[in-house]
Protein backbone atom coordinates (compact mmCIF):
# COMPACT_ATOMS: atom_id res chain seq x y z
CA UNK A 1 0.00 0.00 0.00
CA UNK A 2 1.27 3.12 -0.95
CA UNK A 3 0.92 7.28 0.50
CA UNK A 4 -1.54 7.68 -1.16
CA UNK A 5 -3.51 5.24 -1.16
CA UNK A 6 -3.09 5.38 2.88
CA UNK A 7 -4.59 9.11 2.10
CA UNK A 8 -8.25 8.53 2.35
CA UNK A 9 -8.68 9.91 -1.20
CA UNK A 10 -11.74 8.57 -3.09
CA UNK A 11 -12.50 6.30 -5.61
CA UNK A 12 -10.88 8.08 -8.39
CA UNK A 13 -7.80 9.23 -6.46
CA UNK A 14 -8.20 12.91 -6.75
CA UNK A 15 -11.47 13.25 -4.69
CA UNK A 16 -11.50 14.51 -0.99
CA UNK A 17 -12.67 12.93 2.35
CA UNK A 18 -16.37 13.56 3.28
CA UNK A 19 -16.29 16.37 6.43
CA UNK A 20 -16.68 15.26 9.09
CA UNK A 21 -19.90 15.79 11.42
CA UNK A 22 -17.69 18.07 13.56
CA UNK A 23 -16.66 20.22 9.93
CA UNK A 24 -20.48 20.10 9.38
CA UNK A 25 -21.07 21.86 12.34
CA UNK A 26 -18.40 24.69 11.39
CA UNK A 27 -19.97 24.93 8.27
CA UNK A 28 -23.46 25.61 9.24
CA UNK A 29 -22.17 27.75 12.05
CA UNK A 30 -19.89 29.78 9.20
CA UNK A 31 -23.10 29.80 7.62
CA UNK A 32 -25.24 30.92 10.39
CA UNK A 33 -22.92 33.93 10.76
CA UNK A 34 -23.30 35.47 7.59
CA UNK A 35 -26.73 34.80 7.03
CA UNK A 36 -28.51 38.17 6.12
CA UNK A 37 -31.52 39.71 7.64
CA UNK A 38 -34.00 38.11 5.68
CA UNK A 39 -32.66 34.58 6.58
CA UNK A 40 -32.08 35.39 9.82
CA UNK A 41 -35.90 36.10 9.87
CA UNK A 42 -37.05 33.26 8.04
CA UNK A 43 -34.54 31.09 10.80
CA UNK A 44 -36.34 32.48 13.51
CA UNK A 45 -39.65 32.01 11.55
CA UNK A 46 -38.83 28.25 11.43
CA UNK A 47 -37.61 27.92 14.96
CA UNK A 48 -41.46 29.93 16.28
CA UNK A 49 -43.03 27.05 14.48
CA UNK A 50 -40.71 24.30 15.88
CA UNK A 51 -40.89 24.79 19.30
CA UNK A 52 -44.88 25.38 18.95
CA UNK A 53 -44.35 21.83 17.53
CA UNK A 54 -42.55 20.71 20.46
CA UNK A 55 -44.66 22.07 22.84
CA UNK A 56 -47.89 21.07 21.24
CA UNK A 57 -46.46 17.23 21.61
CA UNK A 58 -45.50 18.12 25.38
CA UNK A 59 -48.90 19.34 26.03
CA UNK A 60 -50.14 16.11 24.70
CA UNK A 61 -47.92 13.89 26.88
CA UNK A 62 -48.53 15.87 29.80
CA UNK A 63 -52.27 15.51 29.47
CA UNK A 64 -51.88 11.68 28.85
CA UNK A 65 -50.12 11.73 32.44
CA UNK A 66 -53.15 13.35 34.33
CA UNK A 67 -56.44 12.23 34.63
CA UNK A 68 -59.71 13.98 34.33
CA UNK A 69 -63.22 13.07 33.72
CA UNK A 70 -63.70 14.20 29.77
CA UNK A 71 -61.15 14.28 27.35
CA UNK A 72 -60.43 18.47 26.48
CA UNK A 73 -58.72 17.02 23.34
CA UNK A 74 -59.06 14.04 20.97
CA UNK A 75 -56.50 12.85 18.18
CA UNK A 76 -56.46 9.67 16.26
CA UNK A 77 -59.20 8.31 18.90
CA UNK A 78 -56.74 8.79 21.95
CA UNK A 79 -57.95 11.63 24.48
CA UNK A 80 -56.05 13.88 26.00
CA UNK A 81 -56.93 16.27 29.27
CA UNK A 82 -55.33 19.18 27.47
CA UNK A 83 -56.13 20.91 24.67
CA UNK A 84 -52.54 22.24 23.15
CA UNK A 85 -55.03 24.48 20.46
CA UNK A 86 -56.60 26.65 23.43
CA UNK A 87 -53.39 26.83 25.34
CA UNK A 88 -52.03 28.26 22.43
CA UNK A 89 -54.78 30.25 20.88
CA UNK A 90 -55.11 31.74 24.60
CA UNK A 91 -51.06 32.23 24.99
CA UNK A 92 -50.87 34.18 21.91
CA UNK A 93 -54.45 35.91 20.94
CA UNK A 94 -55.11 36.07 25.14
CA UNK A 95 -52.63 38.71 25.58
CA UNK A 96 -55.14 40.69 23.03
CA UNK A 97 -57.90 40.20 24.63
CA UNK A 98 -61.16 40.96 22.61
CA UNK A 99 -59.41 43.48 20.34
CA UNK A 100 -62.32 43.78 17.87
CA UNK A 101 -65.16 44.31 20.23
CA UNK A 102 -62.94 46.43 22.72
CA UNK A 103 -59.55 47.72 21.78
CA UNK A 104 -58.77 49.32 25.26
CA UNK A 105 -59.44 45.94 27.10
CA UNK A 106 -57.41 45.38 30.06
CA UNK A 107 -55.18 42.07 28.42
CA UNK A 108 -53.86 44.54 25.94
CA UNK A 109 -52.88 47.07 28.02
CA UNK A 110 -51.25 44.92 30.48
CA UNK A 111 -49.04 43.45 26.93
CA UNK A 112 -48.72 47.13 26.05
CA UNK A 113 -47.08 47.82 29.68
CA UNK A 114 -44.87 45.35 30.02
CA UNK A 115 -43.54 45.81 26.23
CA UNK A 116 -43.05 49.18 27.20
CA UNK A 117 -40.43 48.27 29.88
CA UNK A 118 -39.10 45.31 27.99
CA UNK A 119 -37.83 48.03 24.70
CA UNK A 120 -35.67 50.21 27.22
CA UNK A 121 -34.34 46.66 29.19
CA UNK A 122 -33.44 45.45 26.24
CA UNK A 123 -32.25 48.16 24.07
CA UNK A 124 -30.12 48.77 27.22
CA UNK A 125 -28.31 45.51 27.23
CA UNK A 126 -27.77 45.92 23.49
CA UNK A 127 -26.05 49.10 23.62
CA UNK A 128 -23.14 47.39 26.34
CA UNK A 129 -23.11 44.24 23.96
CA UNK A 130 -22.34 46.55 20.52
CA UNK A 131 -19.14 47.89 22.76
CA UNK A 132 -18.60 44.40 23.64
CA UNK A 133 -19.30 44.49 27.36
CA UNK A 134 -21.31 41.95 28.99
CA UNK A 135 -24.43 43.80 31.12
CA UNK A 136 -25.89 41.32 32.71
CA UNK A 137 -26.76 44.23 35.80
CA UNK A 138 -30.16 45.95 34.04
CA UNK A 139 -32.27 44.80 36.72
CA UNK A 140 -29.69 46.40 39.30
CA UNK A 141 -29.86 49.41 37.58
CA UNK A 142 -33.41 49.20 36.82
CA UNK A 143 -34.61 48.89 40.83
CA UNK A 144 -32.06 51.87 41.81
CA UNK A 145 -33.96 53.84 38.61
CA UNK A 146 -37.16 52.99 40.12
CA UNK A 147 -36.65 53.97 43.52
CA UNK A 148 -34.56 57.08 42.57
CA UNK A 149 -37.47 57.92 40.38
CA UNK A 150 -40.03 57.33 43.27
CA UNK A 151 -38.76 58.99 45.84
CA UNK A 152 -37.43 62.54 43.49
CA UNK A 153 -40.65 62.57 42.34
CA UNK A 154 -42.40 62.70 45.30
CA UNK A 155 -40.88 64.77 47.18
CA UNK A 156 -41.38 67.46 44.83
CA UNK A 157 -44.69 66.45 43.68
CA UNK A 158 -46.68 68.79 46.49
CA UNK A 159 -45.16 71.83 44.58
CA UNK A 160 -46.65 71.09 41.39
CA UNK A 161 -50.56 69.71 40.43
CA UNK A 162 -52.71 69.30 37.03
CA UNK A 163 -50.90 69.41 33.16
CA UNK A 164 -47.81 70.95 33.97
CA UNK A 165 -47.56 68.88 37.14
CA UNK A 166 -47.58 65.71 34.68
CA UNK A 167 -45.45 67.07 31.93
CA UNK A 168 -42.89 68.31 34.70
CA UNK A 169 -42.58 65.71 37.57
CA UNK A 170 -42.74 62.58 34.62
CA UNK A 171 -39.69 64.61 32.72
CA UNK A 172 -38.14 65.19 36.19
CA UNK A 173 -38.67 61.51 37.16
CA UNK A 174 -37.21 59.75 33.63
CA UNK A 175 -34.48 62.19 34.35
CA UNK A 176 -33.88 61.19 37.58
CA UNK A 177 -34.21 57.49 36.94
CA UNK A 178 -31.63 58.01 33.76
CA UNK A 179 -28.86 59.27 36.23
CA UNK A 180 -29.02 57.11 38.76
CA UNK A 181 -29.21 54.29 36.60
CA UNK A 182 -26.31 55.87 34.58
CA UNK A 183 -24.53 56.32 37.74
CA UNK A 184 -24.78 52.56 38.90
CA UNK A 185 -23.77 51.48 35.30
CA UNK A 186 -20.61 53.38 34.84
CA UNK A 187 -19.32 51.20 38.20
CA UNK A 188 -18.79 48.11 36.78
CA UNK A 189 -17.50 50.02 33.34
CA UNK A 190 -15.06 51.78 35.42
CA UNK A 191 -13.66 48.66 37.12
CA UNK A 192 -13.36 46.55 34.22
CA UNK A 193 -11.66 49.38 31.87
CA UNK A 194 -9.40 50.58 34.90
CA UNK A 195 -9.29 47.50 36.84
CA UNK A 196 -9.62 44.88 34.63
CA UNK A 197 -12.24 43.78 36.67
CA UNK A 198 -14.96 41.08 34.52
CA UNK A 199 -18.02 43.27 33.87
CA UNK A 200 -19.64 40.08 34.14
CA UNK A 201 -19.43 39.08 37.98
CA UNK A 202 -19.44 42.91 38.96
CA UNK A 203 -22.52 43.34 37.61
CA UNK A 204 -24.65 40.63 38.82
CA UNK A 205 -22.85 41.00 42.45
CA UNK A 206 -24.13 44.57 42.06
CA UNK A 207 -27.51 43.34 41.29
CA UNK A 208 -27.88 41.72 44.61
CA UNK A 209 -26.25 45.17 46.21
CA UNK A 210 -29.09 46.79 44.65
CA UNK A 211 -31.79 44.71 45.51
CA UNK A 212 -30.58 44.68 48.91
CA UNK A 213 -30.48 48.42 49.63
CA UNK A 214 -33.51 48.78 48.01
CA UNK A 215 -35.46 46.62 50.28
CA UNK A 216 -33.49 48.32 53.40
CA UNK A 217 -34.99 51.95 51.98
CA UNK A 218 -38.03 50.57 51.32
CA UNK A 219 -38.67 48.91 54.46
CA UNK A 220 -37.44 51.39 56.48
CA UNK A 221 -36.75 55.57 56.02
CA UNK A 222 -38.86 55.67 53.37
CA UNK A 223 -41.66 53.19 53.89
CA UNK A 224 -44.71 54.07 53.30
CA UNK A 225 -46.54 54.00 57.28
CA UNK A 226 -49.90 53.63 56.13
CA UNK A 227 -49.03 50.23 54.34
CA UNK A 228 -48.15 46.58 55.60
CA UNK A 229 -45.78 46.16 52.34
CA UNK A 230 -42.36 47.08 51.57
CA UNK A 231 -43.11 50.34 49.85
CA UNK A 232 -42.55 53.85 49.53
CA UNK A 233 -45.41 56.62 49.34
CA UNK A 234 -48.04 56.71 46.33
CA UNK A 235 -47.43 59.05 44.18
CA UNK A 236 -50.50 61.79 42.85
CA UNK A 237 -52.04 60.45 39.94
CA UNK A 238 -50.80 63.53 38.36
CA UNK A 239 -47.20 62.93 38.56
CA UNK A 240 -47.83 59.21 36.42
CA UNK A 241 -47.69 58.75 33.19
CA UNK A 242 -51.00 60.15 30.89
CA UNK A 243 -52.98 57.89 29.52
CA UNK A 244 -55.04 59.49 26.89
CA UNK A 245 -56.31 56.06 25.79
CA UNK A 246 -56.55 53.37 28.14
CA UNK A 247 -58.78 53.64 31.40
CA UNK A 248 -57.15 55.28 34.42
CA UNK A 249 -56.88 51.52 36.08
CA UNK A 250 -55.05 49.69 33.04
CA UNK A 251 -51.22 50.79 34.11
CA UNK A 252 -50.21 51.34 30.37
CA UNK A 253 -49.91 54.41 28.28
CA UNK A 254 -49.27 54.59 25.12
CA UNK A 255 -47.31 57.85 25.37
CA UNK A 256 -44.65 55.81 27.31
CA UNK A 257 -44.80 53.05 24.40
CA UNK A 258 -44.52 55.86 21.95
CA UNK A 259 -41.37 57.10 24.04
CA UNK A 260 -39.87 53.32 24.37
CA UNK A 261 -39.74 52.89 20.32
CA UNK A 262 -38.66 56.67 20.18
CA UNK A 263 -35.78 56.24 22.48
CA UNK A 264 -34.61 52.89 20.62
CA UNK A 265 -34.85 54.61 17.33
CA UNK A 266 -32.41 57.20 18.88
CA UNK A 267 -30.12 54.74 20.09
CA UNK A 268 -29.90 53.43 16.95
CA UNK A 269 -28.92 56.20 14.99
CA UNK A 270 -26.78 57.31 17.48
CA UNK A 271 -24.87 54.00 17.50
CA UNK A 272 -24.79 53.92 13.69
CA UNK A 273 -24.49 57.60 12.79
CA UNK A 274 -22.35 59.44 15.33
CA UNK A 275 -18.76 59.37 16.03
CA UNK A 276 -19.70 57.82 19.59
CA UNK A 277 -21.49 55.22 18.55
CA UNK A 278 -18.60 54.37 16.04
CA UNK A 279 -16.55 54.23 18.65
CA UNK A 280 -18.49 51.55 20.57
CA UNK A 281 -19.00 49.25 17.37
CA UNK A 282 -15.01 49.44 16.75
CA UNK A 283 -14.28 48.91 19.97
CA UNK A 284 -17.09 45.99 20.28
CA UNK A 285 -15.35 44.49 16.93
CA UNK A 286 -12.05 44.91 17.78
CA UNK A 287 -10.70 47.10 20.93
CA UNK A 288 -6.64 46.90 19.98
CA UNK A 289 -7.40 48.01 16.36
CA UNK A 290 -10.04 50.80 17.45
CA UNK A 291 -7.53 52.21 20.07
CA UNK A 292 -4.90 51.49 17.03
CA UNK A 293 -7.21 54.15 15.25
CA UNK A 294 -7.26 56.88 17.79
CA UNK A 295 -10.41 55.41 19.93
CA UNK A 296 -9.91 55.42 24.10
CA UNK A 297 -11.19 52.31 25.00
CA UNK A 298 -11.47 52.45 28.24
CA UNK A 299 -13.38 55.79 27.94
CA UNK A 300 -15.77 54.00 25.45
CA UNK A 301 -16.70 50.91 27.98
CA UNK A 302 -17.65 53.45 30.83
CA UNK A 303 -19.06 55.42 28.21
CA UNK A 304 -21.69 52.87 27.05
CA UNK A 305 -22.24 50.90 30.26
CA UNK A 306 -23.24 54.34 31.60
CA UNK A 307 -25.88 54.55 28.53
CA UNK A 308 -27.02 51.17 29.33
CA UNK A 309 -27.55 51.73 33.03
CA UNK A 310 -29.13 55.01 32.06
CA UNK A 311 -31.49 52.97 29.61
CA UNK A 312 -32.44 50.28 32.16
CA UNK A 313 -33.12 52.93 35.12
CA UNK A 314 -34.95 54.74 32.40
CA UNK A 315 -37.26 51.97 31.82
CA UNK A 316 -36.93 51.41 36.05
CA UNK A 317 -38.80 54.93 36.07
CA UNK A 318 -41.42 54.05 33.13
CA UNK A 319 -41.92 50.89 35.51
CA UNK A 320 -42.95 53.46 38.66
CA UNK A 321 -44.61 56.12 36.67
CA UNK A 322 -46.89 53.57 34.54
CA UNK A 323 -47.71 50.23 36.45
CA UNK A 324 -46.49 50.88 39.48
CA UNK A 325 -47.43 54.11 41.10
CA UNK A 326 -44.51 53.94 43.70
CA UNK A 327 -41.50 51.90 44.26
CA UNK A 328 -42.41 48.27 45.81
CA UNK A 329 -39.90 45.57 46.39
CA UNK A 330 -39.97 42.52 43.80
CA UNK A 331 -39.53 44.54 41.23
CA UNK A 332 -40.28 42.02 38.01
CA UNK A 333 -37.68 40.30 36.25
CA UNK A 334 -37.42 43.42 33.41
CA UNK A 335 -33.55 43.59 33.12
CA UNK A 336 -32.90 39.53 32.94
CA UNK A 337 -35.70 39.42 30.49
CA UNK A 338 -33.29 42.43 28.71
CA UNK A 339 -31.18 39.68 27.58
CA UNK A 340 -32.64 37.75 25.83
CA UNK A 341 -35.16 40.68 24.16
CA UNK A 342 -31.40 41.93 23.47
CA UNK A 343 -30.47 38.22 21.73
CA UNK A 344 -33.59 37.72 20.04
CA UNK A 345 -33.11 41.22 18.41
CA UNK A 346 -29.85 40.74 17.26
CA UNK A 347 -28.18 43.62 19.13
CA UNK A 348 -30.21 45.85 17.10
CA UNK A 349 -31.94 48.48 19.37
CA UNK A 350 -35.03 48.87 16.62
CA UNK A 351 -35.56 44.43 16.39
CA UNK A 352 -35.67 44.94 20.37
CA UNK A 353 -38.86 46.58 20.02
CA UNK A 354 -40.90 43.78 17.94
CA UNK A 355 -38.87 41.29 20.46
CA UNK A 356 -39.89 42.85 23.79
CA UNK A 357 -43.57 42.84 21.69
CA UNK A 358 -42.92 38.76 21.76
CA UNK A 359 -41.59 38.79 25.30
CA UNK A 360 -45.08 40.47 25.91
CA UNK A 361 -47.44 39.01 24.69
CA UNK A 362 -45.74 35.41 25.81
CA UNK A 363 -45.79 36.94 29.56
CA UNK A 364 -49.65 38.64 29.18
CA UNK A 365 -50.62 35.33 27.50
CA UNK A 366 -49.87 33.28 30.07
CA UNK A 367 -52.20 34.62 32.50
CA UNK A 368 -55.12 34.09 30.31
CA UNK A 369 -54.14 30.18 29.69
CA UNK A 370 -53.18 29.88 33.86
CA UNK A 371 -56.93 31.43 34.26
CA UNK A 372 -58.74 29.73 31.18
CA UNK A 373 -57.39 26.49 31.24
CA UNK A 374 -56.37 23.23 33.65
CA UNK A 375 -52.94 23.37 32.37
CA UNK A 376 -50.82 23.51 35.36
CA UNK A 377 -48.69 26.96 35.61
CA UNK A 378 -45.49 25.38 35.57
CA UNK A 379 -45.98 24.01 31.85
CA UNK A 380 -47.20 26.86 30.87
CA UNK A 381 -43.55 28.17 32.03
CA UNK A 382 -41.78 25.53 30.06
CA UNK A 383 -43.44 26.60 26.69
CA UNK A 384 -42.89 30.28 27.53
CA UNK A 385 -39.63 29.13 27.73
CA UNK A 386 -39.20 26.87 25.08
CA UNK A 387 -40.27 29.61 22.20
CA UNK A 388 -37.62 31.92 24.04
CA UNK A 389 -34.85 29.27 23.77
CA UNK A 390 -35.92 28.12 20.46
CA UNK A 391 -35.91 31.98 19.09
CA UNK A 392 -32.95 32.91 20.77
CA UNK A 393 -30.70 29.74 20.31
CA UNK A 394 -29.74 30.57 16.55
CA UNK A 395 -29.34 34.54 16.92
CA UNK A 396 -27.38 33.32 20.14
CA UNK A 397 -25.00 30.96 18.07
CA UNK A 398 -24.42 33.35 15.82
CA UNK A 399 -23.22 36.10 18.28
CA UNK A 400 -20.62 33.68 19.72
CA UNK A 401 -19.66 32.30 16.08
CA UNK A 402 -18.81 36.06 15.33
CA UNK A 403 -16.85 36.70 18.59
CA UNK A 404 -15.29 33.21 18.36
CA UNK A 405 -13.02 31.50 16.16
CA UNK A 406 -14.42 28.46 16.66
CA UNK A 407 -12.66 26.27 14.52
CA UNK A 408 -9.49 27.91 15.86
CA UNK A 409 -10.37 26.93 19.75
CA UNK A 410 -10.92 23.23 18.81
CA UNK A 411 -8.45 22.68 16.01
CA UNK A 412 -9.86 23.68 12.87
CA UNK A 413 -7.52 25.83 10.59
CA UNK A 414 -9.70 28.31 9.64
CA UNK A 415 -7.68 32.10 10.47
CA UNK A 416 -9.87 34.17 12.89
CA UNK A 417 -12.13 36.52 11.94
CA UNK A 418 -13.03 39.91 13.29
CA UNK A 419 -16.52 40.18 15.28
CA UNK A 420 -19.12 42.87 14.94
CA UNK A 421 -20.78 42.23 18.48
CA UNK A 422 -24.04 41.07 16.49
CA UNK A 423 -24.07 43.73 13.86
CA UNK A 424 -27.09 43.20 11.94
CA UNK A 425 -26.75 42.15 8.45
Amino acid sequence: MTDDDAGGDGPSGGGSAAPSPRDRAFDALDRLVAASATERLLISGSALLLSIAVGFLLILVAGRMTSCDTAAYTLFGVGFCYDPVLVYDSLFLGAFGDFLANPLNGQFATTVSETTVLVFTGVAVAVAFKAGVFNIGGQGQLVFGALASALAVYAVAGALSGFVGTVVLVAFGLAVGAFVGGAYGAIPGALKAYADANEVITTIMLNFVATSVALYLASGPFKDPESFANQTRRLPEYALFPQPLFPARANASMVALVLAVVVAVGIAYLLRRTSFGYDVRTSGIQPEAAEYGGVDAARTVVSSMALSGALAGLGGAVYVLTIAGNFQTGVPDYGFDGITVSILAGNNPVGAVAAALLFGVLKSGSIIVDVSTDVPPQLVGVLRGLIVLFVAMPEFFRMIGKRVDVRDRLGGSRDAVATDGGEEA
